[in-house]
């Protein structure tokens, strides 16, 4: 990565109550909101916070394959987030390898076309064309 290639590979996050986590981390943590997306409810879809040059994602949780619902303490409750190019392309290179695919390919409401995979050791990957870096964040208010 040079020094003007923003990163490609970001921590995502899954919450009980998204909201209640948005805010907690500004105020505990420091973090500054980029954007977020809600859906019709009003629930948090789709969130980023920067700190300094870094940056997460994260939403409320559901059970959808993002994160293991059972809790199992033998695994992460946290994934990684790649920017692909080509989604399809690379779906298509995952289940040729055997990759266990447990979000299909899809597209977002937020403009990705992304999907998830476990790997050998049941990490998950989600990978997708979306960009934070991408999309300009609204001006702060006071």
């Amino acid at each position: 990565m040079t020094e003007n290639t923003p990163p490609s590979i970001f921590p995502t996050l899954r919450y009980r109550d998204a909201e209640a986590a948005l805010e907690w981390l500004k105020q505990a943590f420091g973090f500054t909101e980029h954007v977020v997306y809600r859906n019709d409810d009003g629930v948090i879809e789709h969130g980023e916070l920067t700190y300094g040059s870094g940056m997460i994602m994260f939403g409320q949780h559901r059970d959808d394959g993002f994160v293991d619902p059972s809790g199992d303490p033998k695994t992460s409750p946290v994934g990684l987030y790649v920017v692909i190019d080509d989604a399809d392309a690379h779906h298509a290179r995952a289940v040729a390898a055997g990759a266990e695919i447990v979000r299909d390919l899809e597209d977002q409401a937020y403009g990705s076309r992304d999907y998830s995979a476990r790997d050998l050791d049941g990490n998950l990957w989600s990978f997708g064309t979306y960009s934070p870096y991408a999309v300009q964040p609204e001006p702060a208010t006071a």
